[in-house]
């Protein structure tokens, strides 16, 4: 038995994992992700992130790789008997706002993103490793570490043990917390990575044909040249049952359902059968264990939500596993992931369900199409957690609103707006969001008031990862003994974003993972005090962790 050395051990090295671990190992912890696989895999699977999860993407530092890797989502040209019968573009009217950067999804394969984001985990000092499977966990008496068994007879220890091996996760099991839900035996798709020739069909379209007894979906793989996602109606046999997916199969798909000659699909792997399954995790920590993505929740995939609900939930997990880590914040922090985490599983599945019904009712018609997955809503930008703990009170008040402080703007618990701004001492363009980047909590002052609390506050936190002081000031305003750090709001979008309007004053306190904490008035100290002494701990603890 090796000693603890290891903060987090990471089960599971997809997007879900190596998110985490990324997030945990700019933090300093001591991090390792192991797999079960032995190699990388190559599947192209989920299509990419929507405009949330590049968010997080660019506040860990990779988006720039991801845009550059992928593509904007394409047109859909739909096809009924063989001939196109229409186009749609979902996102045709779609365009950044003051408050969103990104206004679409992006279109990489997942072997892509795993590559950009292990390369940036190296960076750091760690790797995947390849070929170990988990087969016990145990939380040792003393309550302070993990043992951790593998398949090839070795023990060694973690402090906390997060599970993101999928949705049949060993983890899970050896949790024995239970998996609920429903499998939809007769909702089947096959799919797999495919090499077509034909030259007819153009990349610049994701091709769906829908006839009255299947469909074939094919959608260009950005960075090939002859790569494709194929996705289809299964073939079955005489009995209705759906037949396991081959590379004839596909061709003989293709042919019944497209027109285009079978032997242009060359190649066909990554072959899987795909059942609608709507099932959730009843808790998400078991002592100093912890289960995110798949691992925690599956469902329809309508909306292209599975990779994107694991990455948003190893960005809320990570921050507060890094604040216990470092003896900031008690291990009762780890009990708002489940709190904040575990019901918006719930909406997920609620909603895909929804988008599923809609997308198989509207294929029906000519000219229907998978646009129907898509609403506002698939975004991700919506999601908060009004309801946590985190979204502290205060007597008399609206939830996490201090006495005066703006009715408009973000609630606390809401995703925080961005909005762009200059920097007060070069003048360069930026945004809200660029300050936010990094393992820290910010506090934004608007208005002269404010100035003494952002003082206090990165006086006391303000070494190291801690605490982020920003003074946000009017267009009108004299900047000239300026902070460093601090921003110009020449336009008036941020002061317009967080309910202050033109020369308003406020403190709002945003966490690490781009959330709203609480919003005060700007002379008043107290609830910013209290906030960040419950995420940073008292100034004399954290005079004792530095």
């Amino acid at each position: 038995m090796t000693d603890a050395s290891t903060d987090v051990l990471i089960v599971g090295a997809g997007p879900t994992g190596l998110t985490l671990a990324l997030d945990l190992a700019r933090r300093g912890a001591a991090v390792r992700i192991v797999d079960k696989s032995p190699a990388h895999p190559r599947t192209s699977r989920a299509k990419g992130p929507n405009p949330r999860s590049l968010e997080i993407l660019a506040d860990l530092g990779v988006v720039d790789e991801v845009l550059a890797a992928g593509s904007a989502p394409l047109p859909m040209r739909v096809y009924r008997d063989h001939r196109p019968v229409a186009e749609t573009d979902p996102w045709a009217d779609a365009a950044p706002t003051p408050p969103t950067r990104f206004d679409r999804p992006w279109l990489i394969a997942q072997w892509r993103l795993e590559e950009i984001l292990r390369a940036r985990l190296a960076g750091h000092g760690v790797r995947v490793e390849l070929g170990r499977e988990v087969v016990g966990l145990e939380e040792e008496a003393d309550g302070h570490h993990v043992d951790v068994t593998f398949a090839d007879g070795r023990a060694e220890r973690a402090r906390y043990v997060v599970g993101c091996d999928g949705a049949h996760s060993p983890v899970r099991k050896l949790l024995g917390i239970t998996f609920d839900g429903t499998t939809a035996e007769d909702q089947v798709m096959v799919s797999g990575d495919v090499e077509l020739d034909h030259e007819d069909l153009g990349r610049d379209r994701w091709h769906q044909w829908f006839d009255a007894d299947g469909a074939v979906m094919l959608c260009p793989i950005p960075g090939t040249r002859t790569g494709w996602w194929f996705q289809a109606g299964p073939e079955r046999d005489a009995d209705g049952r759906p037949l396991a997916p081959t590379l004839d199969g596909f061709r003989r798909l293709l042919t019944q359902h497209t027109g285009l000659p079978g032997r242009h699909l060359t190649r066909a792997e990554l072959l899987s059968t795909y059942r609608v399954n709507v099932r959730m995790a009843d808790r998400y920590r078991v002592g100093r264990v912890l289960l995110t993505g798949d691992a925690a929740h599956v469902h329809a995939i309508a909306g292209g939500l599975g990779m994107n609900t694991g990455i948003q939930d190893a960005f809320n997990l990570g921050w507060k596993l890094g604040q216990v880590l470092a003896g900031q914040a008690d291990a009762g922090l780890l009990d708002t992931y489940e709190e904040e985490r575990l019901p918006v599983a719930a909406w997920t599945l609620d909603l895909t369900s929804d988008r599923l019904r809609a997308t198989l009712e509207a294929i029906r018609e000519p000219g229907g199409n998978l646009s129907s997955a898509m609403t506002p809503e698939t975004a991700g930008l919506g999601i908060g957690y009004r309801w946590s703990s985190l979204a502290g009170t205060e007597a008399g008040t609206e939830a996490g609103k201090a006495p005066d402080a703006p009715a408009t703007g973000p609630h606390p618990g809401d995703r925080a707006p961005d909005a762009p701004c200059r920097d007060a001492a070069t003048g360069e363009r930026t945004h809200l969001y660029g300050t936010f980047a990094g393992p820290h909590t910010t506090v934004l002052g608007f208005g002269p008031a404010s100035a003494a609390v952002l003082r206090e506050a990165a006086a006391t936190y303000g070494e190291g990862p801690g605490v982020r002081a920003c003074r946000v000031y009017a267009a009108d305003e004299d900047h000239g003994t300026a902070e460093p750090g601090s921003l110009i709001d020449d336009q008036g979008h941020a002061a317009a974003a967080y309910g202050f309007g033109a020369g308003g004053s406020g403190l709002v306190v945003i966490r690490p993972d781009h959330h709203v904490g609480i919003v005060a008035p700007a002379g008043d100290p107290g609830p910013v005090r209290e906030y960040l002494r419950r995420l940073h701990g008292a100034p004399g603890m954290v005079d004792a962790v530095r």
